[in-house]
């Protein structure tokens, strides 16, 4: 597990590579950040897909050019309009992979939260081979999601951001497409339902009064709906 820079659209970007053990090719899975940036949580999602037999780059889209709230700034923009420089590092992120001779060229893309919706924003593109992204918005154009690739998704049914109906919605634009995927809310979870951040057990009562806490057993669940649907579609 290494800390990499990579060639991004607009010059070198830092990024964590998750290698798995033994000896390749394995498939490659570009993970996306959530608002919160490059945590240590993020560190240890990339590190679950090597483990599980993905070669995983993280980019680090908030550092590398400029001053950082820059780059803070820039992303979340990118995200709100569906269109930008993040999208063009996280491509480059895919062609980073499949240029490593480690990798046997198909990659996949999962995010969560922001990194989420960034992974909706890209599924129809035609660029990856599958798409997980978890507790993300639906992107402008929705209806371009008919030809997503492959797509297994998690949401939660108490989640304050995301949209009632979002999951719901995802299923129904995706089968009229016949777009192979595995779509599923949680009820009794919230957002960020995944993300086991290390934070004082006060931050994580607030976090589960505003229906943003981890809760290991939905997250468990997806865990395994994510991983199978990948060695499905990319192994």
């Amino acid at each position: 597990m290494v800390e990499v820079i990579y060639v991004g659209a607009n010059g070198n970007l830092p990024g964590y590579l998750a290698v798995p053990d033994g000896r390749g090719p394995w498939p490659g899975v570009v993970v996306v950040q959530d608002v919160l940036g490059m945590t240590a949580n993020l560190r240890q999602i990339s590190d679950r897909f090597a483990h599980n037999g993905y070669l995983a780059l993280a980019p680090a889209l908030y550092d590398g050019r400029g001053p950082k709230i820059g780059c803070v700034i820039s992303t979340i923009r990118a995200h709100l309009a569906g269109h930008g420089r993040a999208h063009d590092d996280l491509v480059a992120a895919r062609d980073h992979l499949i240029a490593d001779e480690r990798c046997t060229g198909k990659v996949g893309l999962a995010g969560f939260c922001m990194g989420a919706g960034f992974v909706l924003q890209l599924a129809a593109r035609g660029l990856f081979n599958a798409t997980a992204p978890n507790y993300g918005l639906l992107p402008k154009d929705v209806e371009a999601l008919r030809e997503s690739c492959p797509l297994v998704g998690s949401f939660g049914g108490k989640d304050p951001i995301v949209r009632r109906g979002t999951a719901a919605r995802l299923e129904a634009i995706l089968a009229e497409g016949d777009v192979p995927r595995d779509i599923k809310e949680y009820p009794g979870v919230g957002h960020s339902f995944m993300n086991d951040h290390s934070v004082p057990a006060p931050i994580r009562i607030i976090a589960g009064l505003t229906g943003m806490a981890y809760s290991e057993p939905e997250a468990e669940d997806a865990w395994r709906r994510m991983v199978t649907f990948f060695d499905e579609h990319l192994k």
